[in-house]
């Protein structure tokens, strides 16, 4: 009797098991340099891996390399509004002490 759900996979499973080890290992990283003092670099470094980490897991676990057109556009789409917002919120974070407040 033939499955109806099948799971085919877009790439060779020690290609999933490579990238698994990456995310692993930038994990580590992550540790390890959450506990160094990089001054001001602190952030910077985190979000970078993190960021590597996010589109390690789209590309290859949310299959996007080998996706229709349509798709990256509405991920590429996604990442474009979530600059948006980062930036309004870094706008009004670094704005806030601009104006005074009565009283104080």
């Amino acid at each position: 009797m033939a499955s109806t759900s099948s799971s085919v996979h877009v790439l060779p499973v020690r290609a999933y098991l490579a990238v698994f080890a990456i995310l692993i290992v930038l994990t580590a990283v992550t540790v390890t340099v959450a506990f160094q003092d990089l001054g001001p670099l602190n952030n910077i470094v985190a979000m970078s891996i993190a960021v590597t980490k996010a589109t390690l897991v789209v590309l290859y676990f949310m299959h996007a390399k080998y996706s229709s057109r349509l798709t990256k556009l509405i991920i590429c789409s996604a990442f474009v509004w979530l600059a948006i917002l980062i930036s309004f919120t870094l706008f009004d974070f670094g704005t806030r002490g601009m104006l005074g407040v009565p009283g104080k």
